[in-house]
């Protein structure tokens, strides 16, 4: 696979030989890939293997020569294909914006219709994905239950035997970082329709409450709360709202990432703005319309407005003017940029802003700060040494004189912390959006005390 540009028919949809399940990867995207190499140094996975089958273009080139009937839907697919971490610096790359991710999460979905997953994996998948995700009251039982893990002594005991070590190392290392479990935002805010902004009201906004968000980050969903309703939101918690689905393209299972899609939609139909804190929700729920792409053209509509009211909550805080805290935090901060919120949304500039606007807090400039930490959903889980691998060349680009490393999603929060713990570093991790109530907290604690 050269540099060089040649000039090949486009596939068109009826074309696409080796493809026989619904969902086909989409000509267009690979349409201006020129496999001119712009994207290599971007990709954390050819940095680490160096192999072309490891690069965007050369997933990319596989994908194709499935369509051109030159390599089947089989085995040898599957290892270029899942190892792909979908952080999407590869489109932010690109020259042409060639929808790399997009076309892997299609050509999982055609590698699982063809070879579903059995076994043992394909039993966890079964669980997690479908019989656990998509259930927030499950969801809140899992939590429960690990809140007892916590809080009964049972956590520590656990360590002190050293029972851990007989657990794979990588489930060892994120149990080491898990967060104190909280009672879900769902829960808190069970008997409120609306949660109303604290002064004059001037916007209504939907809030989505994530699966695992809820759960396992249920203090960063109460500050989001906190800060909307502050700066003038009456902020809305549809019941019906459920997991975004991202967990389920990323693993090639389309048909219930749609399920959930429609879900949403109809949860949050008649809401002016969605407002959402994960990184990867976010990109989720904008890119709906790619779920109904192929057919069902009134909910390929429907999600399409839909995705036009997702906003980040750092960004929607940026372009209807926030509040600018008074108090003085008096700390160091570097950021890492969650793959999902700087490649898949665009948004770069919005939670900088948000930090560089609390007085006393000091911005240590992060190398590579939008380069992948190795989370990637459960790509930890499922890739453990890849992910390290990638873990640990995101750990040397971390400033050692930052106290604290600020980030806009959950997945990237455990991965860091993991990744803290693990190289003797001394930083806290922690959400954007917890930065800006910690300053408000503090503005009236200390109004409180001069009064």
């Amino acid at each position: 696979m050269s540099g060089e540009v040649v000039n090949e028919p486009a596939c068109t949809a009826s074309s696409l030989t080796n493809y026989l399940w619904k969902d086909k990867p989409d000509p267009m995207k690979w349409a201006d890939c020129v496999h001119c190499g712009m994207c290599l140094e971007s990709c954390p996975t050819y940095e680490i293997t160096g192999q072309e089958q490891h690069s965007p273009r050369g997933r990319v080139h596989l994908i194709k020569s499935v369509a051109e009937g030159k390599l089947e839907v089989n085995e040898q697919l599957i290892e270029p294909v899942f190892d792909c971490l979908d952080c999407r610096a590869c489109t932010t790359a690109c020259p042409a914006d060639v929808d790399v991710g997009g076309l892997i999460e299609e050509a999982r979905g055609q590698i699982r219709q063809a070879m579903p997953l059995t076994g043992v994996k394909g039993t966890v998948n079964e669980f997690f994905l479908k019989g656990l995700f998509p259930y927030q009251r499950r969801l809140e039982s899992v939590g429960s239950l690990l809140k007892f893990y916590q809080k009964s002594g049972l956590q520590k005991a656990v360590r002190k035997t050293g029972l851990m070590s007989v657990m794979p190392k990588h489930l060892a290392e994120m149990e080491a970082v898990m967060p104190d479990i909280k009672k879900p935002v769902q829960k808190k805010y069970k008997k409120q329709t609306t949660i109303p902004a604290k002064n004059e009201a001037k916007a209504n906004v939907a809030f989505l409450t994530g699966c695992v968000m809820d759960v396992m980050f249920s203090d960063i969903n109460d500050a989001t709360i906190q800060v909307l309703t502050r700066n003038g939101n009456n902020v809305t918690i549809p019941k019906k709202q459920t997991c975004c689905g991202a967990l389920h393209v990323h693993a090639g299972d389309r048909d219930t990432g749609r399920k959930l899609a429609k879900q949403n939609i109809e949860a949050f139909e008649n809401e002016e703005t969605i407002v959402v804190n994960a990184a990867g929700c976010g990109c989720m729920l904008q890119e709906y319309p790619e779920l109904f792409r192929e057919e069902e053209t009134e909910w390929y509509d429907r999600a399409k407005a839909f995705s036009r009211k997702v906003q980040d909550i750092s960004k929607y805080l940026y372009d209807t003017g926030y509040e600018k805290p008074k108090a003085s935090l008096h700390t160091t901060i570097t950021y890492h940029d969650a793959c999902h919120l700087a490649h898949g949304q665009g948004v770069r500039n919005e939670p900088r802003d948000l930090l560089l606007n609390i007085p006393g807090v000091e911005m240590v400039h992060m190398p590579n700060a939008d380069r992948c930490c190795g989370s990637a959903g459960i790509y930890n889980m499922t890739n453990p040494e890849m992910a390290g691998e990638i873990l640990k060349s995101k750990m040397e680009s971390v400033p050692e004189d930052a106290e604290l490393i600020s980030m806009g999603n959950p997945g990237c929060m455990l991965q860091m912390a993991m990744g803290v713990k693990k190289y003797g570093r001394s930083q806290k991790v922690v959400h954007t959006v917890q930065l800006l109530q910690w300053a408000y907290e503090k503005e009236d604690e200390e109004k409180g005390y001069r009064s």
